[in-house]
C-alpha cells in the first residue's frame, strides 16, 4: 500500500467515526429539543437548575458516533463513564439523596399548623391513579402504566425512582416528561385555576396559621416517618430520606449536616441526575411512538392532579364554616412542585386582591404533595414490583 492509499484509508476511517457521518435526522431533532430546554431555562427562567443540566445532557447524549467502533462513550455502553454516572439513575439512588435535600430545606410549619391541608395534597394524587387506569386501557402493561402515571405528581425524583424499578426501558421518557411538566407549572396551572374558580372564591382570605412550637417541628418528621412507612413500607427509600433531612433541619443540633444536605449534596446530585437523564434521551431510544404516548399521558395526569386539588377545596368548603373556608387557589399546590406551585397560588391571589397573601397557606398542600407522591409511588411499587 503506497502513501496515498494509506492516507485515503485513514481519512475514510476518520470520516466514518465522525458525528457528521453517523448523524440521522432523529439526532438533530433531539439536539433541537436540548437547545430548546436550555433556551427555556435561560431566557424564560423555567426551572433553570433542572432544564440547563437536562438540556445540555441531551446535547451530550445525541452527538452521533459509530456504535460498532467499541469506543465505550455512550450512556448505554457498559463500563463507559456516562454509564457509570447513569447508574445513580438506573439503580435509583439519586432520588433518595434528592429527597434528603428536599427534607433539609423544607419547612413543614404550614402543614403542622393546619393538618387538614394534607387532604388537598392527597386529592392531587388522583392524577396519578387516573392516569394509571387510562394507561392500562391503552394497552400498557401494569408496571409500565404505574411508572407513567407517577408523572402526574410533578415530582421528577419520584418518577425516576419508580420507573427505575417498574419500567427501566421507559425511564428516559418518563423522567424528561416529569421534569418538563415541573418546569411548565407556571404555564399550565394558572388557566386551570381560573377555569375552576369564581371571582368570589379567589378573594377568600384565610385566617393566619397558629404558631408551631419547636417540639412539634421535631416530632413531625419522626411521627411522619412511622405513620407513612408503617402503611407503605415500600416508600421507605424516599420517605425515610425526606423525613431524615427534615429532622436534621429542625432538631437544632445538626446544622452543618442540614446545610450540607440542602446545599452542596443536593446541588451535586441535581447536576449529575439532570445531565445523565438528559443524556439518556438518545435518539434511537427516545424518538418512538411510545414516548409520545408517555408525554400525552403525563400531561393528562398533571392536568387531573392540578384540577382535582382545586376542585377538592371547592367541595371541602361546602362543609367548612365561613370563618374557616379555604381559598381554592391553593388547591393547585397539591402537586409536589415545591415551592413553585405555592408561589403560583400566591401570585394569582395577589392579582385579584393585592392584600391576600396565600404563600404560607399554599405551602401546606405543597409539602403534603411531596409526601403524597412518595406514598403513591410506594403503593404502586408495593403492588406492581
Amino acid at each position: 500500500m503506497d502513501f496515498s492509499e494509506f492516507l485515503q484509508s485513514n481519512l475514510q476511517q476518520f470520516w466514518e467515526l465522525t458525528g457528521f457521518y453517523n448523524a440521522t435526522w432523529q439526532h438533530f431533532v433531539m439536539l433541537g429539543v436540548g437547545l430548546f430546554f436550555i433556551w427555556l431555562a435561560i431566557k424564560k427562567d423555567f426551572e433553570p437548575m433542572l432544564l440547563v443540566p437536562i438540556g445540555f445532557g441531551m446535547l451530550i447524549g445525541n452527538i452521533p458516533f459509530n456504535t460498532t467502533a467499541g469506543l465505550e462513550i455512550g450512556i448505554y455502553e457498559e463500563g463507559s463513564v456516562l454509564n457509570i454516572l447513569y447508574n445513580g439513575v438506573s439503580a435509583g439512588w439519586y432520588p433518595p439523596l434528592i429527597f434528603l435535600g428536599i427534607g433539609a430545606m423544607t419547612d413543614f410549619t404550614a402543614l403542622i399548623a393546619n393538618p387538614k391541608l394534607m387532604l388537598i395534597g392527597a386529592s392531587a394524587q388522583f392524577g396519578i391513579f387516573g392516569a394509571y387506569m387510562v394507561a392500562l386501557l391503552l394497552g400498557f402493561a401494569p408496571d409500565q402504566a404505574g411508572a407513567i402515571a407517577i408523572i402526574g405528581g410533578a415530582d421528577g425524583p419520584t418518577a425516576i425512582f419508580l420507573s427505575s424499578k417498574l419500567a427501566p426501558n421507559l425511564m428516559g421518557a418518563i423522567a424528561v416528561s416529569a421534569y418538563s411538566y415541573m418546569a411548565l407549572v407556571p404555564v399550565i396551572q394558572p388557566p386551570l385555576m381560573r377555569l375552576f374558580t369564581t371571582k368570589k372564591e379567589r378573594l377568600i382570605k384565610m385566617r393566619p396559621a397558629r404558631a408551631v412550637s419547636q417540639n412539634e417541628k421535631i416530632i413531625f418528621p419522626i411521627l411522619g416517618l412511622l405513620l407513612t412507612c408503617f402503611v407503605v413500607p415500600s416508600g421507605i427509600p424516599l420517605l425515610g430520606m425526606l423525613f431524615f433531612g427534615n429532622l436534621l433541619r429542625e432538631c437544632g443540633v445538626c446544622n452543618r449536616l442540614a446545610k450540607t444536605a440542602s446545599n452542596a449534596l443536593t446541588d451535586i446530585v441535581t447536576i449529575l441526575l439532570g445531565m445523565t437523564v438528559g443524556a439518556s434521551t438518545q435518539a434511537s431510544e427516545f424518538l418512538t411512538a411510545e414516548t409520545i404516548g408517555i408525554f400525552a399521558l403525563g400531561f393528562m395526569a398533571f392536568i387531573i392532579a392540578s384540577s382535582s386539588g382545586v376542585l377538592f377545596v371547592k367541595l371541602f368548603n361546602l362543609v367548612l364554616p365561613q370563618s374557616k373556608k379555604i381559598n381554592p387557589l391553593i388547591g393547585n399546590a397539591g402537586v409536589s412542585a415545591v415551592p413553585m406551585s405555592a408561589r403560583i397560588s400566591n401570585n394569582l391571589g395577589l392579582k385579584y386582591d393585592p392584600s391576600n397573601y396565600l404563600l404560607m397557606h399554599a405551602m401546606g398542600p405543597n409539602v403534603a404533595g411531596v409526601i403524597g407522591s412518595a406514598v403513591a409511588a410506594g403503593v404502586l411499587l408495593g403492588f406492581l414490583a
